[in-house]
């Protein structure tokens, strides 16, 4: 068995955030996330059908959640579980250097 590794195949250009499938299985995807400066459209919230347990690897981030007055700041290590149909969005990711996340999306 060979071993991946979650910081390499990153694009030095990221004009769009990149999304890789790292693992699927029934109710259950893992995914990676690479950020740089990317936010939600205006107007657009997340609204998921799944759970989805997610880390800052690398970087930061900022999300909001519908109907919270503070938005919660991810730095590297910062974790959070986001239960099914939490409507949220990205505000921001660090402009400087790239955002590495591990999505773990789940069926409860």
């Amino acid at each position: 068995m060979k071993p991946n590794n979650l910081f390499s195949g990153i694009p030095s250009n990221l004009p769009e955030e990149l999304f890789t499938t790292l693992h699927q299985a029934k109710g259950l995807r893992v995914e990676r996330i690479v950020s740089q400066g990317h936010a939600s459209p205006p107007g657009f919230w997340c609204d998921q059908d799944e759970s989805e347990w997610v880390i800052v690897l690398q970087g930061s981030a900022t999300i909001e959640f519908n109907g919270e007055s503070e938005p919660v700041n991810l730095q590297a290590g910062s974790y959070l579980n986001i239960p099914a149909h939490t409507r949220h969005r990205v505000l921001a990711t660090s402009p400087t250097e790239k955002t590495v996340w591990l999505a773990i999306h789940y069926s409860d």
